[in-house]
């Protein structure tokens, strides 16, 4: 039966940076969920993750620039213009724009329309992965069709928009959820219900991301032949701090013996300059994204992982990285930055190191401490992985958001 089905709206899909929400997708799918997944964009990666190829839903890709597929918007606008939401929904989308008149402002009115022309008639929901572009385009559609719209906030998303449009796109909203304490409490003081906003942490898959093999006696960065091998992993924007983690390698003591290895995708031109400036170039192993496989192995193989988030230039930020619960499932000690919902997970000196953001010396302090004592890492790893697999599974975080789905779309028996 049709209405059963959920319709859920994503920027791209998929993509290899939010393995979170194709973690969420095949679970729920799982659980008995028909979805269909709708697309702003078309995929840009190169590799996919193996759970992609697990989910069964279908995918409808919205004309990612509408210049692209006028024949498609115009005959949706036809088709809508006599909704009863329609003239609701346009005048919303008028006050948005001449708030913030942008192309993209544009560009989300015209995804809008072609989603609300092709959904079939008997949705009775619209589900959005992300506050910003996805919200509004699910929000025009529902307005449209009439139709509640439910969001999931995340980071970016939450910290790079307005109050106005996060205050206004929650009170339209059935409900919302968000994925750390931090944005719950953020998004709750906005809310003209704060009730309807509901903290639910992804959580790991971990059955995707099972105990590793029991890890050999580390070495202690003394020996140049055996270097401690340092991971880690995330796309090389401004907020995953990449130049504060070069510098913080370079003020590391000479007698130490490390190596980098970075994955994830984006531009490094100007880390590798930074990298050769500082004289750590020929230490660094940058291997670009890679699928989950190839992933788990590098965890697998490095001593320690490391992540020096910041709060970027525009307000975005991480929320809880997944890559900080996924290398501690595999026994890795992470030091980490204390940004955001980071401290929701690693407890300073129990199961991680933490160190203030945008302090490259305390940074090195921290990666000096765990390269030097095997020890330590041992401790702190193990530390971390039990915590990770006591108290961040899936299972907790699904529950919660199958009884905010069900009242709208049952999973089938």
């Amino acid at each position: 039966m049709s209405s059963s089905i959920l319709t859920v709206v994503l920027k791209g899909y998929p993509r290899l940076s939010e393995t979170f929400i194709a973690q969420e997708l095949l679970g729920l799918e799982q659980l008995g969920f028909r979805l269909h997944l709708v697309s702003l964009r078309r995929p840009t990666d190169k590799k996919r993750h193996p759970i992609h190829d697990q989910i069964a839903a279908p995918v409808t890709y919205l004309p990612e620039y509408l210049y692209q597929e006028p024949g498609r918007v115009l005959r949706a606008w036809w088709k809508v213009r006599r909704l009863p939401g329609y003239r609701r929904a346009f005048w919303q989308w008028l006050k948005d724009w001449r708030r913030d008149p942008t192309p993209n402002r544009g560009r989300r009115w015209g995804q809008a329309l072609v989603l609300a022309a092709e959904l079939p008639p008997d949705r009775a929901l619209i589900y959005s992965h992300f506050m910003h572009t996805p919200g509004s385009v699910a929000r025009y559609a529902a307005l449209m069709r009439g139709i509640p719209f439910a969001l999931s906030a995340h980071a970016k998303d939450i910290w790079t928009i307005p109050a106005w449009e996060k205050r206004e796109k929650l009170a339209d909203a059935a409900w919302a959820v968000t994925c750390t304490g931090a944005n719950a409490d953020h998004l709750r003081e906005l809310a003209a219900d704060p009730g309807r906003v509901d903290l639910v942490y992804h959580g790991l898959d971990l059955s995707r991301f099972p105990p590793p093999p029991a890890r050999k006696a580390g070495h202690d960065g003394r020996d140049a032949a055996q270097p401690v091998r340092l991971l880690s992993v995330g796309r090389l924007v401004a907020k995953k701090g990449y130049d504060d983690l070069l510098h913080a390698l370079a003020g590391l003591p000479e007698g130490l013996h490390w190596r980098l290895i970075h994955i994830g995708g984006g531009d490094k031109t100007d880390l590798l300059r930074l990298a050769a400036d500082l004289g750590i170039a020929d230490k660094i192993d940058w291997r670009g994204a890679q699928a989950q496989t190839e992933v788990l192995a590098a965890y697998r193989e490095a001593d320690l992982f490391v992540l020096a988030s910041r709060i970027a230039a525009d307000g975005d930020r991480d929320g809880l990285p997944n890559v900080l619960m996924e290398a501690q499932s595999q026994g890795l000690a992470c030091a980490a930055t204390a940004v955001s919902a980071i401290p929701e997970l690693i407890r300073d000196g129990e199961t991680g190191l933490l160190v203030p953001p945008e302090d490259p010396p305390a940074l090195a302090a921290a990666l000096a401490r765990l390269i030097a004592d095997p020890g330590l890492r041992a401790r702190l790893g193990g530390a971390g992985q039990a915590r990770v697999r006591a108290d961040f599974g899936t299972a907790p975080g699904l529950d919660q958001l199958v009884r905010r789905l069900a009242p709208f779309c049952p999973p089938s028996p």
